[in-house]
């Protein structure tokens, strides 16, 4: 404590003092003095509602376990449990209908359609590569996945495959054909791209083998850019943009009759940048970090140089895109996501800031800290609105609790009242039973809402903990409960006018390296209504944009509209494992597949300080792993422990087997440490925690135990 500086009422660590003096302050009209007497006020203010709120989170958990202990799973007594919940408070009425009052957001919010990217912004050249990801070379998504397939002559290979280059072109003259048809003729049969004039305005006319045409509707063509013989064309379908790139002595273009050398699509429309999941910032230097390259996003200085094939390479954000619309007038497209932040939620507590010797709510240091960042915009929000997305709210009190503290935010930093909007993570129970009033009480700000498969199955699974054994994580998602929160997440959002207004999400698609079946599956993200959906990657976005021409989202949230409302029966309906009903094999496979999922997360975890990273599972899939999956796996296994389905002896084994085959997975990595060398390391040991208190852990959170792992190993690396 003797290194803290005393500011206003705070005491505060030196680095977050520099930062915020040095580098946050410079620029706004708010000085240091008003900055840190506000910051404290909002601590004194809101730190004992925070602690309160947290208490009730443990006596509502308290209570259903004993219910549980009474009556056994739901499934025995469902009208008994609906009423006990509504008793204890846990449910609440639900409002009158209304309609959200948002104000002052973009049209990525509310008129167009699109992936969404979530990315650690601890990782500056991470940060960078998603917030460029507004555009993405079509070509080049299909060319390095397994859209085109890999088998025979298209087999990538380690030189360029002209096989493979050709079905590639088949494939993207396809989606024009699909969303920009000629009058006749394909895509396929092109000779020529042409931008005529007739009169003030220009048209796009095609050349093919049967003579001249055009697009069938002549209104998709919006702009131009280049010379007629090496240019841009821009078209628009649904409300997104893509580019024809004419470049015929390229090396694709070359090989096309038009000379069209890559087709690329408007992608990542918006992007969360997070500070929460996918990132490991557990003391002041980290969070620093954190604030520091969200300062940078905002004013637009971020930069990133790296090596790459042997080269240096400096990342930093990209500009606006200018071309000329139809009427030879300046045509501006955003060249970057519109990028919201993702604070972390009500739990976890930081000591970079005490507040009478005690460390400070983490979610009021976010709010502070991202908020006077954002202040710096220059390159983001076209209207002024900063997006704050928070997650892990249990119900509406809580998301009440969010607004308010944003409110007191506004005022001490003197923006206008909602200047900052808040997303709404619907990955806890109690906010999806409560969903509509959640709502209502954040409907001046809501931006979005998101349905979240992780977080919220092991927030089921420890909510439920004493109702019996759960079901295998693979059996989960096809459970009625399941399907029930999806469909009340959209049609709740739907009644309370979120279409046109604010974003209705989905999750994420975890295996990246699996793109076949994401196209596959992930339409049905945009087809239930969800205007935005995660994906894990920039070349993930450019091929899920796809999916937002192939369906108009708004065409299916009106055919939603009136759709009858999943009971609450519904969504309390998970079952539990009859017993005996799996043999050992099947038991052991299950808790291997956990135990190496939460090992190969966790040694990074704590080891490296890395929260985001694609694991390989059991079977050697690679899967995009941050805390929501460790959440689940960890959950699942400590109550299989409390259940009896495995022992603890069982589990410590399976643990210390897995460890090793997580050691071979890492066997690359120089900076790795082995686990199965030994044991009594604190990544494995914190991992091993993880399984066997999980059921102890608040609301079966990973943050407790991973942030005091993380820091004992940091401070063990500094001597």
């Amino acid at each position: 404590m003797s290194d803290y500086l005393t500011k206003s009422a705070l005491s505060v660590h030196p680095l977050l003092v520099e930062f915020v003096e040095r580098e946050a302050l410079p620029g706004l009209s708010v000085t240091a003095e008003q900055f840190w007497a506000g910051f404290a006020a909002l601590v004194a203010e809101h730190g004992p509602t925070n602690a309160r709120l947290l208490q009730k989170r443990d006596a509502l958990q308290s209570q259903i376990d004993e219910w549980h202990h009474k009556y056994g799973p739901v499934a025995n007594n469902p009208q008994g449990y609906e009423f006990f919940l509504r008793e204890i408070g846990y449910l609440v009425p639900e409002p009158g209908d209304f309609t959200i009052e948002s104000t002052g957001l973009d049209p990525e919010i509310t008129s167009l359609c699109g992936p969404q990217l979530v990315v650690p912004v601890s990782n500056a050249r991470y940060a960078l590569n998603a917030a460029n990801a507004r555009w993405g070379s079509l070509y080049d998504a299909l060319y390095g996945t397994d859209v085109i397939s890999r088998d025979g002559d298209l087999a990538p290979g380690k030189g360029f495959n002209t096989s493979r280059a050709a079905a590639v072109v088949e494939r993207a003259a396809q989606f024009l054909d699909e969303n920009f048809p000629l009058a006749t003729g394909s895509h396929r049969e092109v000779t020529g791209y042409h931008v005529v004039k007739d009169g003030e305005t220009r048209h796009l006319q095609v050349d093919t083998a049967a003579g001249r045409t055009g697009l069938r509707d002549p209104g998709a063509f919006v702009g131009y850019g280049g010379t007629q013989e090496s240019g841009q064309l821009v078209l628009k379908h649904h409300g997104l943009h893509v580019i024809l790139v004419i470049e015929p002595g390229s090396v694709i273009g070359g090989t096309h009759a038009a000379g069209l050398s890559d087709v690329i699509v408007e992608a990542a429309l918006t992007t969360i940048q997070d500070c929460e999941d996918s990132v490991a910032a557990v003391d002041a230097e980290d969070k620093v970090g954190v604030y520091r390259n969200w300062l940078g996003l905002m004013n637009g200085t971020l930069e990133d140089t790296f090596d790459k094939s042997g080269k240096s390479v400096t990342r930093k954000l990209n500009e606006d895109r200018t071309y000329k619309d139809v009427n030879g007038q300046p045509l501006t497209l955003k060249g970057r996501s519109l990028l919201l932040v993702r604070n972390v939620g009500h739990l976890m507590t930081t000591d970079a800031v005490l507040f009478d010797g005690k460390p400070i709510g983490e979610g009021l240091m976010d709010a502070a800290l991202t908020v006077l960042c954002a202040m710096h915009d220059k390159v983001n929000s076209t209207t002024g609105a900063i997006y704050i997305v928070k997650p892990k709210m249990h119900g509406p009190e809580e998301v009440a609790f969010a607004c308010a503290i944003f409110a007191s935010v506004e005022q001490f930093l003197g923006l206008a009242p909602n200047t900052i909007k808040i997303g709404i993570m619907d990955e806890e129970r109690r906010t999806s039973a409560n969903l509509k009033a959640a709502i209502y009480e954040a409907r001046a700000r809501v931006f979005f809402i998101n349905t979240g498969f992780l977080d919220r199955t092991g927030d089921e699974i420890h909510t439920s903990m004493e109702a019996g054994a759960v079901l295998c994580k693979d059996e989960i998602k096809s459970e009625r409960w399941i399907s029930s929160y999806e469909d009340r997440n959209v049609l709740i959002g739907l009644a309370c006018g979120l279409s046109g207004r604010a974003q209705i999400g989905k999750g994420m698609w975890a295996r990246p390296d699996d793109m076949a079946a994401m196209m596959e599956a992930k339409s049905g993200h945009p087809n239930a209504g969800a205007n935005t959906a995660w994906v894990p990657s920039p070349t993930a976005a450019t091929l899920h944009a796809l999916h937002y021409h192939q369906i108009d989202v708004f065409a299916a949230q009106q055919r939603r509209h009136n759709q009858d409302v999943p009971p609450l029966s519904d969504l309390f309906s998970m079952p539990v494992q009859a017993p005996f009903s799996l043999s050992r094999e099947e038991i052991t496979r299950e808790l291997e597949n956990n135990a190496q999922g939460i090992l190969g997360y966790v040694v990074r975890w704590v080891q490296q300080g890395v929260g985001c990273s694609k694991v390989p599972d059991i079977n050697n899939v690679g899967l995009m792993e941050d805390r929501a999956t460790c959440r689940i796996s960890s959950q699942a296994v400590a109550n299989w422990l409390r259940h009896g389905l495995v022992s603890r002896d069982e589990v410590t084994a399976v643990f210390e087997r897995m460890a090793a085959v997580v050691d071979a997975q890492n066997a690359g990595d120089p900076i790795y440490r082995p686990m199965a060398e030994n044991f009594a390391s604190v990544a494995f040991q914190a991992a091993l925690d993880l399984a066997l208190h999980g059921a102890d852990q608040p609301s079966g959170y990973t943050e407790p135990l991973l942030h005091a792992a993380r820091r004992k190993v940091k401070a063990r690396d500094k001597h």
